[in-house]
């Protein structure tokens, strides 16, 4: 891997906390873990919510999700600017002219405060019972605050999570029921910057380390080597 070819998202860093062997072998060498059955279902809801609060992003009226919750707070209204911040090829990026490395991600949605400062919004599917506000949605929105900061927009420092919970107990009837809640959570950007660092000098060491004692992956490929 040449330098200039090093650009890590949030699965990338949620990978490199994860275990540090499985992210060298995914971004240094192309050896991926094996991949779970694609969430279709998710990607289809995800899919849907943008164009949902899309629409009402072009009527520039408050969506009913951020009125029920008392959000403080309109969508971002530069539509052009979010599809590309939406794009996962391209996203809203951070080029590092001392690490010579771009940290990016692809963003699900931005709100806008009266203020003039953004948060970042992420829709978020589930079939479980409750709403869980995972370490890698924090990773997630932590990134994003930063990665806004660094393209010089102001931030409250905050990100939103916007939660589709199926409905298990109104049946089904041709529709999916949804439930619907909005976690807010307080964002730290202050971090970011240094464990991109500390991720992107892994990768630029030519031997991997040994995996996180942990990782059922690093088990099973040293396991498999020692045949």
């Amino acid at each position: 891997m040449s330098n200039d070819q090093i650009k890590i998202s949030p699965n990338s860093l949620n990978l490199y906390y994860e275990c540090r062997l499985c992210f060298w072998l995914d971004k240094k060498k192309k050896i991926k873990r094996p991949q779970p059955y694609p969430y279709a279902l998710n990607m289809a809801v995800d899919f849907l919510l943008k164009q949902e609060f899309d629409k009402y992003r072009k009527k520039r009226e408050l969506h009913p999700l951020l009125v029920a919750n008392n959000i403080p707070a309109k969508l971002f209204s530069n539509q052009k600017l979010l599809d590309q911040w939406r794009n996962n090829l391209k996203g809203i990026s951070y080029y590092d002219a001392e690490l010579d490395a771009t940290l990016f991600g692809a963003v699900d949605d931005i709100l806008e405060f009266s203020d003039g400062k953004l948060a970042p919004m992420d829709y978020k599917s589930t079939g479980s019972k409750v709403a869980n506000v995972y370490d890698r949605f924090q990773l997630q929105m932590d990134i994003y605050t930063f990665l806004l900061e660094k393209n010089n927009y102001q931030t409250v420092r905050k990100g939103c999570l916007a939660f589709y919970i199926v409905d298990k107990e109104s049946g089904f009837i041709d529709r999916l029921p949804f439930k619907k809640e909005i976690h807010v959570i307080d964002t730290d950007p202050s971090y970011v910057r240094g464990v991109f660092k500390e991720a992107v000098n892994l990768l630029r060491k030519d031997a991997p380390l040994s995996h996180n004692l942990d990782c059922k992956y690093g088990q099973w490929l040293e396991q498999a080597s020692n045949l």
